[in-house]
């Protein structure tokens, strides 16, 4: 069925659940900085809000706005930030 994660206290909370793409979570992050890290290749959509992204290997931070999708390989981390809070969409490859 369905599972629900939280993590940094509270402050990032998703659903897990089986999509026609595979293994997937919804969920929101409340606003502030956060560092997650992978075991599989994940694409993250952004659902709702805007979220400034610094992927492996990057110095800079590039910006997703709603409906846009980035993608992150297996056994990296990577860190976000919001200004507000955001929903997003992680399917697991």
């Amino acid at each position: 069925m369905f599972e629900v994660n939280e993590y940094f206290d509270g402050k990032v909370k998703s659903i897990a659940f089986k999509s026609v793409d595979g293994n997937a979570t919804a969920g929101v992050m409340a606003a502030g900085k956060y560092t997650f890290g992978t075991s599989s290749i994940e694409l993250m959509t952004v659902t709702s809000g805007q979220m400034q992204v610094k992927l492996p290997n990057s110095d800079s931070w590039e910006n997703y706005n709603t409906g846009d999708t980035f993608r992150v390989e297996a056994n990296q981390s990577f860190d976000v930030k919001m200004e507000t809070d955001t929903a997003y969409l992680c399917v697991y490859k």
